[in-house]
């Protein structure tokens, strides 16, 4: 009997642990939305995981919220924007599409075709020809005039030139 009671002392609290929100829904469609608003919605004190995911007490205040408005028949839309005035843009994962968030909706697109455009004229550049008619990335087959040859240096350079394209 002592056993069975230490036992019984020893397993009480591992009980308060196992705490788990139960909510009552009228039908499956608010317990899917229900879900999904807490997926979807941020807790403001743990920053990184969403209502569904945090054991803040914010959190849990926050899914009966979530509750009590989806029992009062709030759209999603609703929801959400007492969420927003309450907390600020911070609680959605995904921010709207508004002015103030051009940049991070559009910004990383525009960079990459900024980044695209100067590759293409790096890569052009190079193969441009230069003001002697040969392009930047090749050797020049003759040497230009006022490259400080003599006439010749020029031949013996042409000869060798000519010799290793016979090759």
């Amino acid at each position: 009997m002592k056993f069975w009671l230490v036992v019984l002392v020893l397993l009480l609290p591992l009980q308060s642990w196992a705490a788990i929100d139960t909510y009552e829904f009228k039908d499956e469609a608010s317990r899917e939305r229900f879900q999904q608003l807490t997926d979807e919605l941020r807790c403001p004190k743990c920053q990184n995981q969403n209502l569904a995911d945090s054991n803040s007490p914010i959190a849990k205040d926050l899914r009966t919220e979530i509750h009590r408005m989806l029992g009062e028949e709030q759209s999603d839309d609703q929801i959400i924007d007492f969420m927003v005035a309450r907390y600020g843009e911070f609680v959605l994962y995904k921010p709207r599409k508004t002015a103030s968030t051009w940049v991070l909706w559009y910004g990383p697109f525009v960079l990459l075709a900024f980044g695209l455009l100067i590759i293409v004229l790096i890569s052009r550049r190079k193969r441009k020809p230069d003001a002697s008619g040969t392009p930047a990335n090749k050797p020049a087959e003759e040497p230009a005039e006022g490259s400080g040859l003599n006439e010749t240096e020029a031949k013996r350079l042409n000869a060798i030139l000519k010799q290793d394209d016979d090759q």
